[in-house]
């Protein structure tokens, strides 16, 4: 998703995380959208749709960058355990902060989380003293 001018970007959904949006008719919508029209006034975005796409994309980019977008981790080209270190910190600083406000979908994030933490620790040639991993101590 990037932007197309200054205050708009371009839409996406996240079926699997939000919940307030009909899904279906916003797919089929899409497709009868020109590029111009499928844009969005950034003002027009509520801010659980901006926090919940933020959360997907460090998922994401920290699963990437541990190698696990591969079939085996270690052997992946794209594994920097610094970069990985890095994002889900970040990851678990915005889910701490961001937890009440994602309902239902918190425990899921969390457990996501969680899971990115074990997969760095297990990658990790010297492991981090328990409670010194990354974002751990943003969710004590």
């Amino acid at each position: 998703m990037s932007p197309t001018k200054s205050g708009t970007v371009a839409r996406d959904s996240l079926a699997a995380v939000t919940d307030d949006l009909d899904h279906d008719q916003y797919d089929r919508d899409q497709y009868d959208q020109s590029p111009a029209e499928s844009v969005r006034e950034l003002a027009d975005i509520p801010a659980i749709e901006v926090i919940t796409k933020a959360i997907v994309m460090l998922m994401s980019s920290s699963a990437e960058k541990l190698g696990l977008s591969s079939a085996d981790p270690d052997e992946s080209p794209h594994r920097d355990l610094d970069e990985a270190r890095r994002l889900i910190t970040a990851l678990a600083g915005l889910v701490a902060a961001s937890v009440e406000y994602l309902g239902p979908h918190a425990a899921p994030i969390r457990d996501g989380l969680q899971s990115l933490q074990k997969a760095f620790r297990e990658a990790s040639a010297v492991p981090d003293e328990p409670g010194q991993g990354p974002g751990e101590k943003y969710l004590r």
